[in-house]
């Protein structure tokens, strides 16, 4: 984990640092809800839900990884926070690759619960009849 060169102490507070992790706290606020109400039951299975995100963690990682490194992709370092993981991948972008999986995990379980996951229909993964 590295850290980018901000200057001034106060660089790092700017708001515009924040813009992608306040995209992705707006993501978990506006689906956490999902958990307690509807009842999606997606935090009571934990080693579930980390299997289903390592597999889209991962490859997409490596991915960012050869774009940043080949110069094909970059991010704006004015926009997130400056703190690095290896091959120059912004924390941000590893947070957003749990973030947005987990929102969706908690969006399908959320209507399964509404609609009745025991129906053949909404059986997932490793469920079965």
């Amino acid at each position: 984990l590295t850290v980018g060169n901000y200057g001034p102490v106060g660089d790092f507070m700017d708001f515009g640092r924040w813009s992608y992790v306040s995209v992705l706290v707006f993501v978990i606020v506006a689906s956490i809800w999902l958990e307690v109400i509807l009842r999606a039951r997606v935090l009571r299975r934990p080693k579930r839900l980390l299997f289903t995100i390592l597999p889209v963690v991962i490859p997409f990682l490596i991915w960012d990884a050869y774009a940043i490194t080949q110069g094909h992709w970059y991010f704006d370092g004015s926009r997130i926070l400056g703190l690095y993981l290896p091959a120059e991948i912004p924390v941000d972008e590893l947070l957003f690759f749990i973030v947005i999986p987990f929102a969706s995990i908690l969006t399908l379980e959320a209507v399964r619960s509404v609609k009745g996951s025991k129906s053949a229909r909404w059986l997932v993964g490793d469920e079965t009849q």
